[in-house]
């Protein structure tokens, strides 16, 4: 039997602290980058400049002097409110059983993640978990939401005008990309190919495009019908549209299937630019698109651009209607098929399961919800141009997705709304906020969106609300157990 000396004990114990430094610390870490980046924004957002006799006053300006203290103040309360979520996080798996070889083991967390929570803590656990105070506070949302533009801040036309003309569309549009990739797992970066279509869909329908036939200004366009008939005209077209793209691309998987849809955009973006048959007036695109009108049992009612509630309501219920229908759809054999290719797409396809058949059913149901926004938008503007669908936006809201919580209605309903306002918001804040001036300039809004999706994919890759089964996934993968990317790889081996 042999026993080991106190030097050699203090030797082993001072290896496991040297191991276990500080500086490895990873909250420490996640600190060290939320202070990068606040003093970043505080020059970023700071007016002052440096001058030919002190180049360092922009630097002083931004760090050294209150300004600076208190952007470090704000960073470090962030960091505490982010570990704070995030252990919060902890505490909800701890104690929850996984399967792993066919058996259930129990997720390995620490012993202080496990303490019990206070009254308080319990009394929110039980009130969450009610049907009926779901229902009570999903009504309450709802109703809120409908009469928003009479409330506070959006009793100014402005901001109506970032509801209706921006919120509600790009609302929509997350909702069906939410399908696309949250849903099924397909990583789409030509979504708004198919908003395209249906916002030309929309002004053909109104009689603004052609311009003119053969190039005649004279010739008056075939076609003037109510704009209510281009949505269910917009989707058919955007549905055949996904078809055409969907049936021979949806073999490939991955990054194979981004490069196919990034090429679709620019198909769809150069054919509006070149005119074909004189059908998109290139360039010029269309105005004075017509919008709204009700005519119905002797009610006329035609909606006003430049009176943004109507729209707005409109576009709530619209939101309505979508959200019933894939709601119903997540909990139906469909969604579950999705779940499963969104997993393992060969084990799905080893199981029997269609797997071209459902992605290309996700790739329409998503491009017809991306050409009812193309319609809204449209009828907001009454004008577009090419100009008006960039690549960028189809990487906005993917981006929305993201910052919402792939998979989660509630999620990429809350992170699209603020992604899509906050921007406007600082762009023309009101007479309250930064004394009415601009706080960041419209060339840096992507640089910014793409900050604040650094700090989420930190802190909380889950995203704003998650769904409960990405939240899962992502909770097994911090301790080692499953995969939790929700973009279905290639197996090894396996041809794409």
């Amino acid at each position: 039997m042999s026993t080991t000396s106190i030097s050699e004990l203090s030797a082993q114990v001072r290896r496991l602290r040297k191991q276990d430094a500080w500086w490895k610390n990873p909250m420490l870490g996640r600190l060290a980058i939320i202070l990068a980046l606040v003093l970043v924004l505080s020059i970023l957002t700071n007016q002052v400049q440096g001058s030919s006799s002190d180049y360092t006053l922009l630097f002083k300006s931004s760090w050294f002097s209150s300004r600076g203290a208190q952007y470090v103040i704000g960073g470090v309360l962030i960091w505490i409110i982010a570990e704070a979520w995030r252990i919060q996080g902890l505490r909800r798996i701890a104690g929850q059983t996984i399967s792993v070889a066919g058996r259930r083991t129990a997720l390995i967390v620490p012993r202080s993640f496990t303490r019990q929570y206070s009254r308080l803590a319990g009394f929110f656990r039980w009130l969450i978990p009610n049907r009926w105070f779901r229902r009570v506070l999903v009504l309450a949302v709802v109703a809120v939401a409908i009469f928003l533009p009479y409330l506070g801040l959006f009793t100014l036309p402005y901001f109506q005008s970032v509801l209706a003309g921006q919120v509600g569309v790009y609302v929509l549009a997350a909702l069906g990309l939410n399908v696309v990739v949250g849903w099924a797992g397909l990583l789409d970066l030509g979504y708004i190919a198919f908003f395209a279509i249906g916002a030309y869909t929309t002004a053909i329908l109104s009689g603004k495009l052609p311009v003119g036939a053969d190039g005649n200004p004279e010739a008056h366009p075939p076609i003037h019908l109510n704009l209510f008939f281009a949505f269910p005209i917009a989707v058919v077209l955007t549905m055949t549209a996904g078809l055409i793209l969907g049936a021979p691309t949806l073999r490939l998987r991955g990054d194979y299937l981004a490069i196919v849809t990034l090429g679709f955009h620019e198909i769809v973006l150069q054919l509006a630019k070149n005119n074909p048959h004189n059908l998109t007036n290139g360039p010029l695109g269309a105005t004075g698109i017509s919008t709204f009108r009700f005519n119905l049992f002797g009610v006329h009612y035609d909606w006003n651009p430049t009176d943004s509630k109507p729209y707005w309501f409109l576009a709530i219920g619209l939101i309505l209607i979508v959200v019933f229908a894939f709601r119903r759809l997540e909990h139906s054999k469909v969604g579950r098929t999705w779940t499963a290719i969104r997993e393992d797409e060969v084990a799905a396809a080893a199981s029997g399961v269609p797997t071209v058949k459902y992605k290309l059913m996700a790739f329409m149901i998503g491009a017809s919800t991306s050409g009812f926004a193309g319609v809204l938008a449209t009828a907001k503007i009454t004008a577009i141009t090419p100009d008006n669908f960039p690549l960028q936006l189809s990487i906005f809201v993917l981006a929305y997705v993201i910052f919402g919580g792939m998979g989660s209605l509630t999620g990429v309903i809350v992170g699209a709304s603020l992604m899509t306002f906050l921007p406007f918001f600082l762009q023309g804040p009101p007479s309250w906020f930064n004394s009415g001036k601009p706080v960041v300039d419209p060339k840096d809004i992507p640089m910014w969106v793409g900050a604040v999706l650094l700090t989420m994919m930190i802190f909380r890759p889950q995203g704003l609300i998650p769904s409960k089964r990405r939240a899962q996934e992502l909770a097994q993968a911090e301790h080692g157990v499953g995969d939790a990317d929700a973009m279905t790889e290639p197996a090894e081996g396996v041809a794409p």
